[in-house]
C-alpha cells in the first residue's frame, strides 16, 4: 500500500521507515530541509536504536523517500499525521498548531476514500473536530495513537503490544464507514496482526483517551514510588527493597516502580498537563486533579538529588568537580527534552560546580542547549579528578559495566549520588564510595 507520513520527528520518521521495512510504498514528509535531507541520504537525524539499519534499507529499495512537498501525499491511500504537539507557551494545554497546519496542507491533495490516521498525542475531542473538514474531502479520519517508547520505538511499530483505531462510530458502535476504514488499517498492519496483536475499534474519544490515560497511569506509578522514597527518607526505610516487596504483588507488578529523579522527555511531563488542562475545560477537572501532585513530585525529586549532592560535599559544591553521567532523559535514546538529568546537571552548575558531563548518546544535543557545562566523550576521562560523582541517566556504560573500584582510582574524592537507585551499594561501598541512594539509607 502506498502510504504518506506528514511530520518527521522521533514518530514520523520512525512510522515512515518501519511501515517501508514491511513492505509498503512510504514518502515521509516534513517542513524541516534539515531534517529531510538527511533522512532522504539514509542518515537518522537521531538516535534510535535499530531507526538507521531500516532507514538505510528502505532508501536502498525505493520503498521510502522524503520530501518537504506536500503535494507528494497525493496518490497514498492513507496518511498518517505524526506531528507534535508541545506544551503551550505559559500554559498547560496542548499546543495544536502542527496538527492543525499538518491536516490544512494535505486537504488539496486527499482523494475520494482517503484516510487520514492522526498519531499525534491530542486532547480528547480533537478528531471529532477536525473528521468534518476531512470528510469534506471525501476521506475518512481515523485516530490510531502511538504508544512508542523512546529506544525501543523501533521494536514497538513493528512489533506493537497493542493497536487502537478510533472511528467513525454511530450509537456506541462503528458507522459503515468507520468498519471499512478499520479494514484498510488491518491491511497496513497486517504483519502485526497475523503475530496475534490485538487490535482495538473505538470511536475517537476513547481512542483519544487510551493514550493520554495510559501515559498518566505511568507517571502515576512513577511518582507512586517516588514518594515512597520521600518516607523512606526520613525514617530510614530502603525504597529499593520497597518496591521488590509490593511488586511482587501481581496486581502492581514491578515495571515503573523505580524511585530516582524521576520522568521527562517528550511525553509524560507535557501529556499530564495537558491532560489536566482539558479535564478543566470539560468541567473535570477534579477527576485528574492528582496528576498536578504527580506532576509535583516528579519535580521534587529533581531537588532533592542536588540536595544529595550539596550534603554530600559538605554543604556546598561552589569550585568542587562534579561528574554528571548522562544527559538524556532516559538510556539509549538522544532526547533530552525536559530531561531530568540535564536539569539537575544546570542546577549544580548554577550553585558554582564545576560540572562534568558525559552520555553515549546526548551530548551534542546537549552542548546545543547548555554550551555553560564543560563536555566529556570519554566516561574514564569525565571522572578524572572528580570531588563526586552522580549518576542521572541508566545506561548500562555507568549501572552496569562501571568498575567502582576502577572509578575509585580515577575520581579525586569517593562520593557517588546515585540518582537512578541503579548501581550496587554494596559495591561501591565495598571499594570505598560514599554512597549516596534516592530514598535509600
Amino acid at each position: 500500500m502506498r502510504l504518506s507520513v506528514i511530520g518527521c520527528g522521533y514518530l514520523g520518521a520512525v512510522h515512515a521507515a518501519a511501515m517501508a521495512s514491511i513492505g509498503h510504498e512510504v514518502v515521509g514528509i516534513d517542513v524541516d530541509e534539515r531534517k529531510v535531507a538527511s533522512l532522504s541520504k539514509g542518515e537518522a537525524p537521531f538516535f534510535e536504536p535499530g531507526l538507521q539499519e531500516i532507514l538505510t534499507e528502505g532508501i536502498a529499495s525505493g520503498r521510502l523517500s522524503f520530501t518537504t512537498d506536500m503535494s507528494a501525499a497525493q496518490g497514498a491511500k492513507v496518511h498518517f499525521i505524526g506531528v507534535g504537539t508541545p506544551q503551550q507557551p505559559g500554559g498547560y494545554a496542548a499546543d495544536l498548531t502542527y496538527v492543525h497546519a499538518a491536516v490544512d496542507g494535505l486537504l488539496p491533495y486527499l482523494s475520494e476514500g482517503d484516510i487520514v490516521a492522526g498519531k499525534s498525542t491530542v486532547p480528547v475531542g480533537t478528531a471529532e473536530s477536525l473528521a468534518p473538514r476531512v470528510s469534506e474531502r471525501g476521506a475518512t479520519l481515523v485516530w490510531n495513537p502511538e504508544f512508542l517508547r523512546e529506544g525501543w520505538a523501533v521494536q514497538d511499530t513493528v512489533d506493537p503490544d497493542r493497536l487502537v483505531a478510533g472511528v467513525p462510530s454511530l450509537d456506541g458502535a462503528p458507522s459503515e464507514e468507520g468498519a471499512r476504514t478499520a479494514d484498510v488499517l488491518r491491511e497496513v498492519y497486517h504483519p502485526s496482526i497475523a503475530k496475534g496483536t490485538p487490535f482495538i475499534v473505538t470511536d475517537y474519544a476513547t481512542a483519544e483517551l487510551v493514550k493520554v490515560s495510559a501515559n498518566a497511569f505511568l507517571a502515576t506509578k512513577i511518582s507512586f514510588i517516588n514518594a515512597m522514597a520521600e518516607i523512606a527518607e526520613v525514617t530510614g526505610a530502603d525504597v529499593t527493597t520497597l518496591a521488590d516487596a509490593i511488586g511482587h504483588d501481581a496486581r502492581i507488578g514491578r515495571r515503573f516502580l523505580g524511585a530516582g529523579i524521576g520522568f521527562g522527555g517528550g511525553c509524560l511531563p507535557k501529556d499530564i498537563r495537558a491532560f489536566s488542562a482539558r479535564a478543566e475545560e470539560l468541567g473535570r477537572g477534579e477527576s485528574v486533579a492528582f496528576l498536578r501532585e504527580i506532576d509535583a513530585i516528579n519535580l521534587r525529586r529533581r531537588d532533592r538529588a542536588v540536595d544529595l549532592t550539596v550534603q554530600a560535599l559538605g554543604g556546598s559544591v561552589f569550585e568542587k568537580k562534579v561528574t554528571v553521567l548522562g544527559a538524556a532523559f532516559k538510556p539509549h535514546s538522544d532526547d533530552i527534552r525536559d530531561s531530568p538529568a540535564l536539569d539537575v546537571a544546570v542546577r549544580l552548575h548554577g550553585l558554582g560546580a564545576d560540572v562534568t558531563l558525559t552520555d553515549p548518546a546526548a551530548i551534542e544535543n546537549a552542548r546545543r542547549i547548555h554550551p555553560q557545562l564543560t563536555y566529556v566523550e570519554d566516561r574514564d576521562e569525565a571522572l578524572r579528578g572528580a570531588d563526586a560523582v552522580i549518576v542521572v541517566t541508566e545506561w548500562d556504560e555507568y549501572r552496569r559495566e562501571l568498575d567502582p573500584a576502577q572509578a575509585a582510582e580515577l575520581a579525586a574524592g569517593l562520593v557517588v549520588v546515585d540518582g537512578r537507585n541503579c548501581l550496587d551499594a554494596a559495591a561501591w561501598r565495598a571499594a570505598g564510595w560514599t554512597y549516596y541512594g534516592m530514598g535509600r539509607p
